[in-house]
């Protein structure tokens, strides 16, 4: 199935039209080669391994409790990040809401110190406008906070 969807990835990559005169330094057909390629990989990795004897051991048994209840507290703060994601795009641009997309949902699902995730969550929104927004030319809202640098602009 893998080898399937990266054939299929790779032959439709190529019917990706390409603007004439297109300013993007890796294009919009890049990322489906370059997961299309990953899954044929992937896909040829497994059936040698499968070919050559290996199998993985089935399960005995999960390792989840089946008798816990839903933390319908921590769904809920989930829920409300990413919705926080969706008002904050237009208000405070790609890299902070990501920020506290990443800030919250780290500290719903138990991490402890917001010191260390709120720093990651935007360097991750930094990362993302950086490769979206300069290097494949789209079109990320940088924010108020930080439309004054001119690399995080598409």
């Amino acid at each position: 199935m893998c080898a399937a969807l990266g054939v299929y990835a790779v032959v439709a990559a190529g019917s990706i039209r390409v603007p004439p005169g297109s300013s993007s330094v890796l294009g919009p057909r890049f990322f489906p080669y370059f997961v299309g390629t990953l899954l044929l990989a992937a896909s040829v990795a497994v059936i040698v391994a499968i070919a050559r004897g290996h199998r993985g051991l089935p399960e005995e048994e999960e390792d989840v409790d089946p008798a816990a209840k839903t933390d319908w507290r921590t769904v809920l703060l989930l829920v409300l990040c990413l919705l926080s994601q969706l008002v904050l795009i237009e208000l405070a641009g790609w890299p902070i809401a990501v920020a506290v997309l990443f800030t919250g949902a780290a500290l719903a699902l138990g991490a402890k110190r917001w010191w260390v995730a709120a720093p990651s969550g935007l360097g991750l929104g930094l990362l993302t406008q950086l490769v979206f927004g300069a290097w494949l030319g789209l079109s990320l809202p940088a924010g108020p906070l930080l439309d004054w640098i001119p690399v995080l602009h598409g």
